[in-house]
C-alpha cells in the first residue's frame, strides 16, 4: 500500500515494554498502518539505519499555557523527543477568565512558575473567556500535541472574583465552578488540576485560590469527573496531604478517577522520605486506589541570582523581601536585625514543604561578578563560610550584597542517590514525568527528562532496560492521563514517533537565548541523538531543526472521542 511516511530499518521499541525488533513502520493519514518489512511507495522515506524507532514521548507536566500561544512547538520539550505535552497543571491555567481578572490570573502563572510578567503581558492575546474558547485558540497552530487540564485556581477566580483567596465559596459560586469544570471536560479537557502547595503565591504575594479551598470544595469539583465519566485529577503539592491523611486516595476513591500528584523524589529537604512514600503508594495501589505520584529523572538544578530567587520563599520574613525591589532587597540584606531574623528562619524548624534544605554544601557559586571574587567560582557556600569563620547565611548574603545581587548560584537538591533513583524510576507505582516545561525559564530547564533517562540513567548507570525506559516515557504516561490513541507503535495508533540513537542520546549543556516576547530571555537545553521527531505522521524536527510543519493538535479525553465518533 502507499504510505505518506515510511521509516525503514529501525530497531522498533514499541512502548509496551516487550523486546525490541527490527523492521519498518508505515504511516498513512496520520496513523501507523503497518509494521514489518515494507516495500510500498511513500511520499517520504526515512532511513533509520538501525536506530531506535519508538513512540513519541509524553511530557505530562508542563506550564506552556502562555508560551504555546507564541511558540506552537513548545520548545524545548520537542527537542528531547516529546510529541505531546500536558498543560494546566498545579491548578494554574489561563482560562476561564473574565476581562477584569486577566492580570491577576497571569500574575499567578508568573510568580508560581517564574515566567516574567512582562513576557506574559507582551505574549498573551487574551482572545477568550471560557475554557473551550482557550482550547480553540491554542489549537489554531500547533507543532506538538497539547492536552489541557482546567485549573482550580482559574476556576475559583472566575466564580468568586477578587476575594477568591480569602473565604469559602457560596453555594452559588460552587455551582458555577462545577459548571465550568463540566464545560471544560465536555470540550475535551483531560481533567482538572488542583493544589495543596501552600508556598504558591501570586505576584502580589497572595496565596493562590486553589490552595485556599476547603477539602469539601475539592470533593465537589472532582465529583464532576465522576458524573461526566472521564478525566484525571492532577495535584500540585500532593505529597504532604497524601502521607498525612490520604487526601488524594480519598478523592480518587470518592470519584473513581485517577489522581496524579507531585512528587515521589529523593531529596535533601526530606532525607529518606522517598522510602516511606514509595511504601505508602504500593499499599494504596494494592487496595485498588488510583492515586499515584509523578517522579522525575532530573536533578532540578536551580540557577539563580538574588534579584529573582525562589529558594527561600517558604519562610515568612524572606517572602516579602524576595518580592520587593532590588533596592529593598539590598537594604534588607544589609540590615543586621533583618539578617538575624533570616538566619533564625533558615536554622529553625522547617515548614512541612520547605523550599530550602539547609544544605549549603549544595549551593554553588557558579559565576561571581567581581574580579576579586573569581576564586570563589565552583566553591560551595559551606566551604566558603568555613574558610571565613562565618555562618553560611552571612557568607552568602555578604557576597550577595557585595556583588549587588548579581552573583549567579546553582542549587541541586534532588536525585543525588543512584540507588534511590533506580527504585523510584523503575517503580510501577509512579509515573515518570514532571519536566515543568515552560516554567522557571530563567532558573533551570528540566525538559531533558527523556534524554536524561535514556542517556544517563539507562546507558551510563544501567538502572533499567531500554525497552522499559521507553515504556515509562510513552505508554505509561499516555495511559495514565487518558490518552489512549498514543504511546505505542502499533497499527491504528497515532503516528507520533521518535527516531533516536541510544548510543549518543543525551541532553546538551544549556545556554541562554533571548527569544521570548519583549526580548525576554530563558535557559535553553537541547539534545544530541534525537534524529527525527514525528507528530501525527509528519516530521516536525529533523536533527533538531524545525521542518516548518505544524502537525500538532489539541488532545481530547476519552468521552470526547466517544461522543465525536473518534474525532480529536
Amino acid at each position: 500500500m502507499p504510505y505518506d511516511l515510511l521509516i525503514k530499518n529501525g530497531r522498533i521499541i514499541d512502548g509496551s515494554g516487550r523486546p525490541a525488533f527490527h523492521g519498518d513502520v508505515g504511516v498513512a493519514q496520520g496513523k501507523i498502518v503497518e509494521l514489518g518489512r515494507l516495500a510500498g511507495p511513500a511520499r517520504r522515506v526515512i532511513e533509520a539505519d538501525g536506530r531506535v524507532v519508538s513512540p513519541g514521548f509524553v511530557d505530562n507536566h508542563c506550564h506552556y499555557d502562555a508560551q504555546v500561544l507564541w511558540d506552537p512547538l513548545c520548545t524545548f520539550s520537542c527537542h528531547h523527543g516529546a510529541t505531546s505535552v500536558i498543560i494546566g497543571n498545579c491548578s494554574l491555567a489561563l482560562a476561564p477568565v473574565k476581562a477584569a481578572e486577566r492580570e491577576r490570573l497571569a500574575g499567578m502563572l508568573s510568580y508560581v512558575e517564574a515566567i516574567p510578567m512582562d513576557v506574559l503581558d507582551a505574549g498573551v492575546p487574551w482572545t477568550w473567556e471560557t475554557f473551550p474558547e482557550y482550547m480553540s485558540a491554542i489549537g489554531q497552530r500547533l507543532g506538538v500535541n497539547v492536552g489541557t487540564l482546567v485549573g482550580h485556581s482559574a476556576v475559583r477566580l472566575y466564580a468568586m472574583g477578587k476575594d477568591c483567596s480569602e473565604r469559602p465559596a457560596t453555594d452559588a459560586e460552587l455551582e458555577t465552578m462545577r459548571r465550568v469544570v463540566r464545560e471544560a471536560l465536555e470540550a475535551g479537557a483531560l481533567g482538572l488540576s488542583i493544589t495543596r502547595n501552600m508556598n504558591h503565591f501570586d505576584i502580589a504575594g497572595t496565596r493562590i485560590p486553589a490552595a485556599c479551598a476547603p477539602e469539601s470544595e475539592l470533593f465537589a469539583l472532582t465529583d464532576v469527573l465522576r458524573e461526566v465519566g472521564t478525566g484525571v485529577i492532577q495535584c500540585g503539592g500532593g505529597t504532604n496531604p497524601e502521607l498525612k491523611d490520604n487526601l488524594l486516595s480519598r478523592i480518587s476513591e470518592a470519584c473513581g478517577r485517577p489522581v496524579m500528584y507531585n512528587t515521589l523524589v529523593e531529596q535533601a529537604r526530606h532525607p529518606g522520605r522517598w522510602r516511606q512514600h514509595l511504601t505508602h503508594v504500593e499499599e494504596t495501589v494494592r487496595k485498588g486506589i488510583r492515586a499515584v505520584p509523578l517522579c522525575n529523572p532530573g536533578s532540578v538544578v536551580q540557577r539563580f541570582t538574588m534579584k529573582n530567587c525562589q529558594v527561600f520563599r517558604s519562610m515568612p520574613t524572606w517572602l516579602p523581601i524576595l518580592q520587593g525591589s532590588d533596592a529593598d532587597k539590598m537594604r534588607a540584606y544589609r540590615d543586621p536585625e533583618v539578617r538575624t531574623k533570616l538566619r533564625v528562619e533558615v536554622d529553625g524548624p522547617q515548614a512541612p514543604d520547605p523550599s530550602f534544605s539547609r544544605r549549603w554544601d549544595l549551593m554553588i557559586v557558579e559565576a561571581p561578578q567581581l574580579p576579586k571574587n573569581r576564586g570563589l567560582e565552583g566553591q560551595n557556600m559551606a566551604e566558603i563560610a568555613k574558610a571565613r569563620g562565618q555562618h553560611p547565611l552571612d557568607a552568602f548574603l555578604d557576597l550577595v550584597v557585595e556583588e549587588e545581587l548579581n552573583t549567579v548560584f546553582t542549587l541541586g537538591e534532588n536525585n543525588t542517590d543512584t540507588e534511590a533513583v533506580a527504585q523510584i524510576l523503575g517503580s510501577p507505582y509512579a509515573v515518570v514525568g514532571l519536566s515543568d516545561g515552560g516554567a522557571h525559564v530563567q532558573f533551570h530547564s528540566n525538559v531533558s527528562n527523556p534524554t536524561r533517562l535514556l542517556g544517563h540513567w539507562v546507558r551510563k548507570k544501567g538502572i533499567m532496560p531500554l525497552e522499559l525506559a521507553v515504556r515509562r516515557l510513552t505508554f505509561d504516561s499516555a495511559s495514565a492521563f487518558g490518552i489512549y490513541d498514543r504511546g505505542l507503535v502499533q497499527p491504528g495508533m497515532a503516528a507520533d514517533l521518535v527516531v533516536f540513537d541510544p548510543d549518543t542520546v543525551q541532553p546538551v549543556t544549556g545556554d541562554v537565548v533571548h527569544d521570548f516576547p519583549n526580548n525576554g530571555w530563558r535557559m535553553r537545553e537541547l539534545a544530541e541523538g534525537i534524529h527525527y521527531t514525528v507528530v501525527n505522521g509528519e516530521v516536525l524536527l529533523e536533527k533538531g531543526t524545525h521542518t516548518g510543519s505544524y502537525p500538532g493538535r489539541v488532545l481530547h479525553n476519552a468521552r470526547y472521542h466517544a461522543t465525536h465518533n473518534g474525532r480529536g
